[in-house]
Order: C-alpha cells, then sequence, then structure tokens
C-alpha cells in the first residue's frame, strides 16, 4: 500500500459534532438510519434544521403512525410561521413524524398542491381527516393553530377562521357561497369582540351558527 506524508487533519469540533449526532438518532430512532444520517448531514451542511424529533414529539411507537392534533401541531410548529412550504420539505417533516404516506399523498391530491404548498390550506385539509363535520374540523385547526396556554378554549384571528372556512366549504363543494356569507357575517358583527379572535366556544356552542 503505498505510503503518503499527507495528515489527516480532524477538525477539533468533530467530538460533539458525532455526540450530538448520536443523541439525535436516539431520540428520534429512524427505521431507515443510513438514509436518516444522510438526511441529518444534507441539511447540517446547508445551515438547515435536521430532522430530529424533539422531546416534546416523544410519542409512543404504537401512536406514530395515527394522524392527531397534537402531531399536527408539532408540524405546524416546524413550518414556523411560513404562509408558503415546498412539498418535499413538508413530505420529509411528515416522514419524520412517521405519518402516513397515502395520507399525505391524498391531501395533496384532494388539494391539488403542486411544488408550492399554502400551508394553511394543508392543514386545514389535515385536519378534515379527522373531522366528521366541517364545525369539527375547524375546532381542530383552531386548536393547532391556538398560541394561547392559559387554559382558555383556543382562539384564532377572525381573519384565519373566515379563509379556513370558505377554503373547507369551496372543497366540500356542498355549502352554497351565500350560506358561508351569512355565516361569516353573523360572526363578525354579533359574535367577535373588539380583540378580532374567534373562540371554539363561538362556533360550535352558538346555535345560530351552523356552518353546514
Amino acid at each position: 500500500m503505498p505510503q503518503t506524508d499527507k495528515q489527516v487533519c480532524i477538525p477539533p469540533e468533530l467530538p460533539e459534532l458525532l455526540k450530538q449526532f448520536t443523541k439525535a438518532a436516539i431520540r428520534t430512532q429512524p427505521p431507515d438510519l443510513i438514509q436518516w444520517a444522510a438526511e441529518y448531514f444534507g441539511a447540517m451542511s446547508r445551515g438547515e434544521i435536521p430532522p430530529v424529533r424533539e422531546r416534546s414529539e416523544q410519542i409512543p411507537l404504537s401512536n406514530w403512525a395515527e394522524l392527531t392534533p397534537e402531531l399536527l401541531k408539532v408540524l405546524h410548529s416546524r413550518v414556523a410561521g411560513r404562509l408558503i412550504i415546498h412539498a418535499d420539505e413538508l413530505a420529509q417533516m411528515w416522514k419524520v413524524l412517521n405519518l402516513p404516506t397515502d395520507l399525505f399523498n391524498s391531501v395533496m391530491n384532494v388539494g391539488r398542491f403542486t411544488e408550492e404548498i399554502e400551508w394553511l390550506k394543508f392543514l386545514a385539509l389535515a385536519c378534515s381527516s379527522l373531522g366528521v363535520t366541517i364545525a369539527k374540523t375547524l375546532k381542530i385547526v383552531c386548536e393547532v393553530l391556538s398560541s394561547d396556554h392559559d387554559g382558555g378554549p383556543p382562539r384564532i384571528p377572525f381573519s384565519t377562521f373566515q379563509f379556513l372556512y370558505t377554503y373547507i366549504a369551496e372543497v366540500d363543494g356542498e355549502i352554497s357561497s351565500s350560506h358561508v356569507s351569512r355565516m361569516l357575517n353573523y360572526i363578525e358583527q354579533e359574535v367577535i369582540g373588539p380583540d378580532g379572535l374567534i373562540k371554539v366556544n363561538d362556533f360550535t356552542q352558538n346555535p345560530r351558527v351552523r356552518l353546514e
């Protein structure tokens, strides 16, 4: 074997890097370690957040393949306030949480999404797979989007609710636009307070609000 005087320089930060990688692998428990490692170091080299499951995302293995509002909230936190997200990046986030690929593809098909996805629309359709009714779907969306931590009912801006309700009704195709307008006008004029926020109770416990 040919000899060489060239020395291999080991970066001083390598031990810490490998330590963090090992901890991340244990925490995430990826089904394909080699593929995950390539994605991990690829993200690190690009200055992106690596596909690591946070402590708050530790979920029993039996539940990993089942979509829940809690997992959607985790997904929403990873989107980090962006309105548009690339399909490949969202698919990777979905994969990291080990959610069903067929469900992801179904949402993509129903929403007719392409490379760039409007996150709120995707979220609304994902929530609809959990909600039997439009009201239930919107309740789940509010719970996912709400940033309230005071123990009160989840709240979101009425403008966001208006956008989501209009979109879900449009995709449903069985609710007239005039009904949607009447409900939104009533909520805006009679229900919404000066803070401009709508609570889950405002549309789930008000007998005059019929979203479908």
